[in-house]
């Protein structure tokens, strides 16, 4: 058996790139019978650190999380202009599932495994509590992958 990339096979998280993130949030409230989430802005450059294709952007997002299931939640994703794997993905192939993320541990290294399997960095960043990485893994896993370290 190959031993596991990530170190883990469960999924935290689906996420969703969308245009309109209070209409898409209503609707899954209302499709899973639940209180539509509060809708959240990520944190500016400053705080988040963000780079995308290895350069800084200011790029920001509204997101909305719906808990399903005992461990899995559903992100709602609307990007703001500034270039991000969520602007790129938005305006190239429209709404639709953008990544699914595991909870990892080594950021750096599973970083540099993923790359030496071909599935190089796209965006990372920082939130409160950790850290985030998009891989693009669309070549064969035909979605990208995030990688969320927690402190």
């Amino acid at each position: 058996m190959k031993k596991k990339i990530l170190g883990t096979d469960v999924v935290m998280q689906i996420a969703i790139v969308v245009h309109d993130i209070e209409k898409t949030a209503q609707a899954y409230a209302d499709f899973l019978g639940v209180a539509k989430p509060e809708v959240i802005v990520s944190e500016p450059l400053e705080q988040s650190h963000t780079r995308y294709r290895g350069n800084p952007t200011p790029a920001r997002a509204r997101f909305a999380f719906f808990t399903v299931g005992p461990s899995l939640q559903i992100e709602l994703i609307q990007p703001d202009a500034a270039p991000s794997t969520w602007r790129e993905e938005l305006d190239q192939k429209g709404e639709g599932v953008h990544h699914i993320a595991f909870q990892i541990r080594g950021m750096r290294e599973k970083i540099a495994d993923l790359g030496r399997e071909g599935m190089p960095l796209l965006q990372s960043g920082e939130y409160t509590g950790g850290r985030y990485a998009y891989i693009d893994s669309n070549r064969d896993l035909k979605v990208f992958v995030e990688l969320l370290e927690n402190d």
